[in-house]
């Protein structure tokens, strides 16, 4: 069970954590307490996390910070024999960081399959991939046992909410996590945690991108790029999207839109790159349609030195521009036009039927759920 500290610590906690997640397999070691020390690490959609935590046990409750947060990106769900590899080596790397640069035993050490991965298989009829990639890992690192779950999208929704959304929000928040293969949320209707329901699409940053990049063809230019994604989004808002929203029932109970994952990031830095020390940034329907048309239109105005110029305070600016060049190292140009432009199909679903809702957007919740699953695993 989810303590209720944990959850209620959830935004504070996250906004220390690094959220440049996929550009180095390996950062600087910090000092680890062995006994108090736990690592996560999932196979999703885009690459493979890791995420190392200190858990601070009380009488009633257990805290934790993150240590280190790191990944390496492989694209598994591209299903090529490449990206077979690099996920594979990717995991094996990430394991062997945890326990032998930081002596973390491997009874604390979990491995999960994402529902991105899972659900993208199964679309693709890909399962025995998953298959393989377990057995190989669990090869290589001469473990035949070890469990690797394989997660759907219902539970890891559920600790996406638990893992991000503070307890004061708990019950009027509806959380959309965007993520690479898919995007998945959803909200406790009733008022405690007996039950949640669930928010979802076959559709992420990533597979909207591939769909878009599959239908380009031999045009790999910027103009047919944005033809195709438009086609691309508007098959999904109109097959997908629509019957998700209007199925979520989320206008009666929540008050609030929270969106997390990459392109929840990458927008908030880009729209609103002066709020460096914000963990939660506020937007509207119109600010993320002004920055989709920037996307293809007017790409050189999201340098990082012209979005920061105006920013006053110097080491903000500095902040800024570093934020931003992380964003664009993460995602190009027609990455960013994906994951934007699902955003913004997403939330006019949400406007043109809820006019009363509010949209935030969670910078640091990438490691929401693989946090909160290691603290369920702990207490289980």
């Amino acid at each position: 069970m989810i303590h209720s500290k944990l959850a209620r610590l959830a935004l504070p906690i996250f906004a220390l954590c690094s959220v440049q997640l996929l550009n180095a397999q390996y950062s600087n070691r910090q000092p680890v307490k062995l006994r108090t020390a736990y690592t996560g690490i999932e196979v999703g959609s885009k690459g493979v996390k890791m995420s190392i935590l200190e858990l601070k046990n009380s009488e009633a409750t257990v805290d934790f910070r993150i240590l280190k947060d790191t990944a390496v990106n492989t694209d598994f769900i591209s299903f090529s024999p490449q990206t077979f590899d690099a996920t594979l080596k990717g995991l094996i790397g990430l394991y062997i960081t945890a326990a032998k640069e930081y002596d973390i035993p491997s009874k604390r050490i979990f491995t999960v399959i994402s529902s991105g991965v899972k659900m993208q298989a199964e679309k693709s009829n890909k399962t025995d991939w998953i298959n393989n990639l377990i057995d190989s890992f669990r090869l290589k690192i001469n473990d035949p046992y070890r469990k690797v779950d394989v997660v759907d999208v219902q539970q890891e929704a559920r600790l996406s909410h638990l893992g991000i959304v503070p307890e004061s929000k708990r019950y009027s928040t509806f959380l959309i996590d965007i993520g690479s293969g898919n995007t998945k949320g959803g909200f406790f209707p009733y008022g405690d945690l007996s039950t949640f329901r669930l928010f979802q699409l076959n559709w992420g940053t990533k597979s909207v991108s591939n769909a878009t990049e599959k239908r380009c063809e031999h045009d790999n230019s910027l103009d047919n790029y944005n033809r195709q994604l438009s086609k691309v989004l508007g098959g999904a808002e109109n097959t997908d999207i629509i019957y998700a929203v209007n199925a979520s029932g989320s206008y009666k109970l929540s008050d609030n839109i929270a969106v997390s994952g990459g392109a929840a990031w990458a927008v908030a830095n880009l729209t609103h790159p002066e709020m460096t020390e914000d963990a939660i940034v506020p937007v509207t329907y119109k600010e993320v349609e002004k920055l989709c048309e920037k996307l293809y239109n007017n790409f050189d105005a999201l340098a990082p030195a012209f979005l920061a110029q105006n920013i006053t305070r110097s080491s903000d600016r500095e902040q800024a521009i570093k934020n931003i060049k992380a964003v664009q190292k993460v995602f190009d140009q027609k990455a960013l036009m994906a994951g934007a432009g699902l955003l913004l199909k997403i939330m006019r679903q949400f406007s043109s039927a809820y006019e009363t809702k509010q949209y935030f957007l969670v910078k640091n919740g990438s490691v929401g759920w693989i946090s909160a699953y290691v603290d369920q695993s702990v207490e289980n």
